[in-house]
């Protein structure tokens, strides 16, 4: 599949993250914890923390039934409460496939356990506190990282650039 259209104009491609969250204070508080993974076998950011459900939006779907879906079929939990956070816009410079616009969510509220439903891609799930997610035993994923530490302050603008010069 090219990373083209048949205009010549690159393709954007969308993913939605959703960060299940606990804890009763608000996330500057650092008591506020979120589910991550640790992936593996991927391919991309392997042996890195993660947002514990991601994925591409598919044709047809919108970026809250990409989420709910995700978290379905990653961590088989259903009915979130999702609270949009903000979209990041994101480049490597690199191939026009690398050209992504992020949609991140939390959710505080869902209907079964988290685990780990895909093995082969993650090693473990594990919940971490915000203010601690610097100490992991492996990084975050940058992109994934800079939203979590402004979740960690309390404010996350709208929108956010990321691998831009400048941004």
């Amino acid at each position: 599949m090219s990373a083209r259209e048949p205009h010549g104009r690159f393709v954007v491609v969308p993913a939605s993250y959703v960060f299940l969250t606990r804890g009763t204070g608000p996330p500057a508080d650092g008591s506020t914890e979120v589910l991550l993974q640790l992936r593996q076998n991927t391919g991309y950011m392997d042996d890195h923390w993660a947002a514990a459900a991601a994925g591409h939006v598919e044709a047809g779907e919108t970026i809250f039934v990409a989420a709910q879906r995700e978290a379905a079929e990653e961590l088989d939990v259903r009915d979130l409460e999702l609270d949009y956070v903000t979209v990041m816009q994101r480049t490597r410079y690199d191939e026009p496939i690398d050209e992504r616009v992020d949609f991140f969510f939390t959710a505080r509220s869902w209907s079964g356990e988290p685990r780990i439903l895909e093995p082969a891609k993650c090693a473990e799930l594990r919940w971490c506190r915000l203010d601690e997610i610097d100490a992991l035993s492996h990084p975050v994923v940058p992109h994934e990282r800079e939203v979590l530490l402004r979740l960690r302050t309390g404010y996350v603008p709208t929108y956010l650039s990321f691998g831009f010069t400048g941004s």
